[in-house]
Order: C-alpha cells, then sequence, then structure tokens
C-alpha cells in the first residue's frame, strides 16, 4: 500500500509539474505571438499601407508667396557728334542708376531700375547717323550696335540735324534703338535729354500699368469688369482659327484664299512671336450661320444697321457652331468674317455717337474679332444666283492682325509728343513691341507658378493620403529652380533669358498641378483603411489579447499569494 501512495503521489507531482511546464509554454507562445504581432507585424502593416511622399521644397514654396520682383532696363544713350561740347565730352563715358518703385499689395512689389550708360558714338555709327534717308540709319544702326532684348538704345543727333523731319523730336526704331533730337537752346543738355529718356522707356519698355495688369489675378485692378478688357492670359500655345460664315449661299458664292492670306500675312507675325508662344491655324466655312440679333434697317443710309448695345448678343449663336474651343488644350483665338445675307445687305457696325465704324469690325476680349465684309450692290446685269464674292483678304488681314495684337495684348506705351512710330515691316511687330509684352509675360508667367506651387503645396499639406511621386516632385523642384532663375535674369536685365525660365517654369508646375497620380480619390483615407483591415486583424488579435489578459490575472494572482505566504 505504501508502494501505491508513493506511486500516486509521483503521478500527481509529475502532472502538476507537466501542467506548470504546459501554461509556461503556453504563457511564452502567446506572448511570441503578441510579439510578433506588436513588433514586426503591426510595423511592417503600416508600413505597406502607407502613402509614399516624396519630400518637397515646401520653404521654398512659401517663399514664393510673397513676390518681389527688380526689373532692369539696360539703356544706352548714345552722343552723336555735335551735341555735347568738348569740355562735356571728356567726361564721357559714365553710368547712372535710376531706381522707383510700383507700389502694389503687402504680398507683391515691383521695383524698376534704370542701368543708364552715356558714351559718344563710335565711327560707324557717326556715319550711319549722317545719312539722310531715316529708314537707313534705322537698319544700319541694329548692326552697329548689337542689343539684346530688353534693352535700348538712345541716339541723341545735334538739333539741326537733317535725319529727323521738321516738328519730330524723336523716332521709335524698328528695332530697340530710338533717335532723339537734341533740345536747342539748353544749356544742361544732360538733364533735358534725362527727361526724354523716361518718355522713351514709358513707350518702348515696360510701365507700371503693364507691370500691374500682368499681376492682375494677385493685385486686383481696382476697376469693376477691368479684367474682361484685359488680353489673353498667358499660355504656351493658341489655337487661331478663321471662319468664314455665309449664312446665304444661295445668294452668294463667296471664295477666300485663306491659305494664301495666312502664309503671307499671319505667318510672319507669327513667327516673330515664336518665342512666346506655339501659335496653330486653321480655318473654316460655316453655312447658314446667321447673327443671333436681327439689324435694324436705316432708311436714311438705306442700308441695316447693328448697334454697338447688340454686339454681345452676336456672338453666342455663332459661337455654338465653331466647335473649336473644346477639342483644344490652348486658348482659342477666334476670327469671324461675316458676309451678310441678301436680305440685310449693305450692313455696317453703328458706334455709339451712331456713326458706322470704319473697319465695320469689333473683338471681344479673351475670345476673339468678327468683321462683316459686304457685297458690292448688284447690277441691272446681274441676275444670276448665287453671285460670285471674292474677299479681299488684304483688307481682311489688316483688321485681323490689328485685332490679334490687341487681343495677344501687344501695344506701344503711351507715345511722347511729336514722335515718329517706324514700321514694323512684314512681320507687323518691331523688336520693342515684342519686348513689352516680354516683360509683361515674365512677371505674369512668375506670378501664376508662385499661385500653382502655393496651391498645390496647400492641398497636399491638407490631404496627407495623397500620393507624392518622385517624378512630381522633380517637377516641383524644377519649377522652384526656374521661377528663382527667371527672377534672378530679370533683377539682372536678361530679359530673354528670364522669359524662358518662367515658361519652364510654367510648365513643370503645370505638369505637376495636374499629374493623375495627385487624384486624391483613388486612395484611401486612414479611418476607410482600418475598416477595412480591422475584420481581418480581428479574428487573430482576439485569442492574443485574451491570452496576455489571461496572463496578466495570473502574474497577478499569484504575486498575491506570493505576498500572502510571505
Amino acid at each position: 500500500m505504501a508502494g501505491e501512495g508513493e506511486s500516486a503521489a509521483a503521478a500527481a507531482a509529475a502532472a502538476a509539474a507537466f501542467d506548470a511546464a504546459e501554461k509556461t509554454r503556453g504563457k511564452c507562445a502567446a506572448l511570441c505571438f503578441a510579439t510578433m504581432a506588436i513588433v514586426v507585424g503591426l510595423p511592417l502593416w503600416w508600413k505597406t499601407t502607407e502613402t509614399y511622399r516624396a519630400s518637397l521644397p515646401y520653404s521654398e514654396i512659401a517663399g514664393l508667396d510673397t513676390l518681389q520682383f527688380q526689373l532692369t532696363v539696360p539703356i544706352s544713350v548714345v552722343f552723336a557728334p555735335g551735341v555735347l561740347s568738348e569740355v562735356k565730352k571728356r567726361k564721357l563715358p559714365f553710368r547712372r542708376l535710376q531706381e522707383a518703385e510700383i507700389a502694389l499689395n503687402a504680398k507683391t512689389g515691383v521695383s524698376t531700375r534704370y542701368d543708364l550708360s552715356y558714351r559718344r558714338a563710335i565711327p560707324q555709327e557717326e556715319m550711319i547717323l549722317a545719312r539722310a534717308s531715316l529708314h537707313d540709319a534705322d537698319a544700319g544702326l541694329q548692326p552697329a550696335q548689337e542689343t539684346p532684348a530688353g534693352s535700348l538704345t538712345i541716339y541723341v543727333v545735334p538739333p539741326t540735324s537733317h535725319l529727323l523731319p521738321q516738328g519730330v523730336k524723336m523716332y521709335l526704331g524698328q528695332r530697340r534703338s530710338t533717335i532723339l533730337r537734341a533740345p536747342q537752346g539748353v544749356e544742361d543738355v544732360l538733364a533735358a535729354v534725362d527727361a526724354s529718356v523716361q518718355e522713351v522707356v514709358r513707350a518702348m519698355s515696360f510701365t507700371p500699368e503693364s507691370v500691374a495688369e500682368a499681376l492682375a489675378d494677385r493685385v486686383p485692378i481696382g476697376q469693376p469688369g477691368a479684367e474682361w478688357k484685359r488680353p489673353f492670359k498667358s499660355s504656351l500655345g493658341y489655337e487661331i482659327t478663321f471662319s468664314l460664315l455665309n449664312p446665304d449661299p444661295k445668294s452668294h458664292n463667296v471664295h477666300w484664299d485663306i491659305e494664301g492670306a495666312v502664309r503671307r500675312y499671319v505667318k510672319p507675325f507669327l513667327h516673330k512671336l515664336s518665342s512666346v508662344a506655339e501659335f496653330s491655324v486653321d480655318s473654316q466655312i460655316l453655312y447658314y450661320a446667321v447673327l443671333g440679333v436681327t439689324p435694324r434697317f436705316d432708311a436714311a443710309s438705306s442700308s441695316y444697321r447693328l448697334s454697338i448695345h447688340s454686339l454681345p448678343h452676336v456672338i453666342n449663336p455663332v459661337e455654338a457652331r465653331l466647335g473649336s474651343s473644346a477639342a483644344s488644350l490652348y486658348p482659342v483665338v477666334n476670327f469671324l468674317l461675316y458676309v451678310p445675307e441678301r436680305l440685310h445687305s449693305p450692313l455696317y457696325i453703328q458706334d455709339k455717337e451712331g456713326a458706322a465704324v470704319p473697319t465695320n469690325a469689333f473683338h471681344s476680349p479673351r475670345w476673339g474679332g468678327i468683321m462683316v465684309y459686304n457685297v458690292e450692290p448688284e447690277t441691272d446685269n446681274e441676275t444670276s444666283l448665287p453671285r460670285r464674292v471674292d474677299v479681299d483678304m488684304l483688307a481682311v488681314m489688316e483688321v485681323f492682325l490689328a485685332q490679334l495684337r490687341l487681343l495677344l495684348g501687344i501695344s506701344p506705351g503711351p507715345l511722347p509728343e511729336a514722335s515718329l512710330l517706324a514700321n514694323p515691316g512684314a512681320e507687323g511687330l518691331t523688336d520693342w513691341e515684342l519686348d513689352r509684352l516680354l516683360w509683361a509675360r515674365a512677371v505674369e508667367n512668375v506670378a501664376t507658378v508662385s499661385t500653382t506651387l502655393t496651391s498645390l503645396a496647400q492641398l497636399l499639406d491638407k490631404i496627407g493620403n495623397i500620393v507624392i511621386k518622385d517624378d512630381v516632385a522633380s517637377e516641383v523642384y524644377r519649377a522652384v529652380d526656374a521661377v528663382q532663375e527667371a527672377l534672378r535674369e530679370l533683377e539682372q536685365g536678361h530679359l530673354a533669358s528670364a522669359f524662358r525660365a518662367s515658361k519652364a517654369a510654367v510648365t513643370s508646375s503645370e505638369r505637376a498641378f495636374f499629374d493623375p497620380s495627385l487624384l486624391h480619390l483613388l486612395y484611401f483615407p486612414d479611418d476607410q483603411k482600418f475598416a477595412i483591415y480591422i475584420p481581418l486583424f480581428l479574428p487573430m488579435a482576439v485569442p492574443i489579447v485574451l491570452s496576455l489578459v489571461k496572463i496578466f490575472r495570473e502574474s497577478r494572482q499569484s504575486r498575491k499569494e506570493q505576498l500572502k505566504v510571505d
């Protein structure tokens, strides 16, 4: 019996030891599972489900929110023989800076600096200025003194010079030069010339008004509806569409040589603007396209009239048939040539005073222009219909090119009194007019990039689950570098390189802003991510949590019992 008792006790002890080992093993297993889930599983899940966001230059973008432009215009004043006395000549050459501030608002400031250099004419320039032909002198001065974009050269000739016509104070050349007549009977010639230089700069370079207009998106102009008077916004490209509207093809068989007209008149002009943007030109003929307004018959002139108040209602019905704006990535510039129907011929556009507009055309800002082309009156010998109508494309293109200049914002500044403008030639655009456009577009591009990058940074900072790929971040970095380069080049007076940098900044910023990967709806917010994964993790997490709770309770109970024993 004693042996059986000892065997039973040994068996009970072995069983108790086995149970204790199993409990310890279970506790270790539970702790291992919990440790693996917390230390390895949870970080791994968090890392594999997080949104990838490449780093962005947030501090540089925040700095672009406040723009301070420094616009420098290099100006060379060249004195021809006979303008200054020998005593004055010995003081040449010298340089001088003139600075001014254009007050806008707290976040946008513009300071202008005119880098004036005074010198005497070189022998080659003296020979050119001695010519009698103003056109030859203007053409010869450009190769004699090559001037980069944005700079100006002012040649001061004696008061008795026959180069300028009688009564003309200055001649604004075709390139970047001006011929200025020195004032007669003035003791301080330099002071008088400086006063004229300011007039030249306002006419041939940027003005406070043009800079403020370029920054209208950041600085309100202040006049109600003034934004609708502005030209087309700066863009990387434009699509120009010429449309012939023939509402009465049964009466008029209209022929227009649009291909030849574009080749002769439009292409040279657009080639001059090739550095500004890309241009595409197309044409179309629309039949039975009528205006949305019925013209009024004027018995005194036996003609029909369209008043200026009814012109806004003319565009809408026609625009629905053009069909080019929806398919274009760039702004569309529309030019419509309207041949009135036989019932409403002749048709004239009436101004505010009731008189007929000389060009018989009008333009709508940021849209295009419309010209009414009247058909010659019928003669007694003409009885067959439709009549053949050959459009005078020279007269039409003169109007359309003038409208295109206004729509793109190409216009000289306030012209000085007694000034003479050079003929722009076949290109229809002088170099300094192109520079005026580049100044405005460079400033506008920089402001646009600043707004785009600031909006993008705010969006990405607000919505943290948007993926930021490396190529998007690269475009942002390129845009920031390019816009900073544009600001530096503007400060140094390098207009051409500043504009190229501003275009590159616009391209990169738009690529980053409109990248498809930034569509935040393609990714789950954090609450949805937890809602998806919790049903998967909960069956595994419940046993682990219950085991940990049980282990904690047993450990707590054992500590209490140990305290009682002690």
